[in-house]
């Protein structure tokens, strides 16, 4: 024993790297499927988007930039895979200017290549449009009016997905995955207190304790918080996702850097008692 403490002491410190490397690398290629409970902001969103008749228009609103991505990618690919599992219409949006390709890829990913819906008629993404808070009340008097041609710059008179869709009242549910300002705070303020309208939000982890009280008075219908919400949210969907095999990476991260400073703590008192 004294021998293994005397190498735990003197272990190289780029070894330790290796093994923690490992431990995150390993599971995003092959899951280890933790298992954990999911808790009920989580249920709720999932439930709100699934009493959404099969067929019906919602809006996806996704207020994010490339720095979210590893938070929010995967509760934005479980969401399109739950949506389009029930063939709801999407009309996808940005808040924020780096938004609309990010949207744009998930789209394509998720709704063209993996599920095989037509864009313009099953699903649409209108891009980005400056003005925050202003755009959010102008579209609750016209959406067209608000955004007159989608992302890829076809008029929205043109679009098939948007006839018969002029404000709130043309869709069932607003799904908003919020990186921060404008997000989701902006959505309950300025669109669902005053259209009374269903709202679900996923969030960063950081701004999740912030919109809780929105759950709790009903305001919002659920809540996914950073990639520990979409890891719940993906075993609901029966999706094995990034949010998953993140939680996996980081779980596994987490015991290897405890072992070894258990380790490391163990080997400095027994060779500091036998004044080694």
């Amino acid at each position: 024993m004294q021998k293994f403490f005397e190498f735990i002491n003197q272990l190289d410190r780029r070894i330790i790297f290796i093994f923690v490397a490992l431990a995150i690398i390993l599971p995003l290629l092959f899951p280890l499927n933790i298992k954990f409970t999911v808790t009920e902001p989580v249920r709720g969103f999932y439930e709100a988007i699934d009493k959404v008749p099969n067929g019906s228009k919602v809006l996806f609103a996704c207020d994010f930039e490339p720095g979210s991505l590893p938070e929010l990618y995967p509760m934005t690919y479980a969401a399109l895979e739950q949506m389009l599992k029930k063939d709801l219409k999407i009309i996808a949006l940005s808040l924020w200017p780096a938004g609309p390709p990010l949207v744009e890829k998930a789209l394509t990913d998720m709704a063209q290549n993996e599920f095989k819906r037509k864009y313009g008629v099953d699903y649409v993404n209108l891009g980005f449009k400056e003005g925050r808070e202003v755009v959010m009340v102008s579209m609750g008097s016209s959406i067209p009016n608000t955004f007159p041609q989608d992302y890829r710059g076809t008029k929205v008179s043109q679009i098939p997905i948007m006839q018969g869709v002029n404000n709130f009242k043309d869709v069932k549910l607003i799904v908003n995955i919020s990186a921060g300002y404008p997000g989701t705070k902006e959505w309950v303020q300025q669109v669902q207190a005053r259209y009374n309208i269903g709202l679900v939000s996923g969030c960063t982890a950081v701004s999740a304790p912030e919109y809780y009280p929105y759950y709790q008075s009903k305001q919002l219908l659920g809540l996914l918080g950073g990639m520990k919400g979409a890891a719940e949210y993906e075993i609901l969907v029966n999706r094995i996702g990034l949010g998953r095999r993140g939680m996996d990476a980081q779980s596994m991260a987490h015991v290897i850097i405890f072992l070894f400073i258990l380790l490391g703590n163990l080997a400095y008192f027994s060779l500091k008692k036998k004044g080694t």
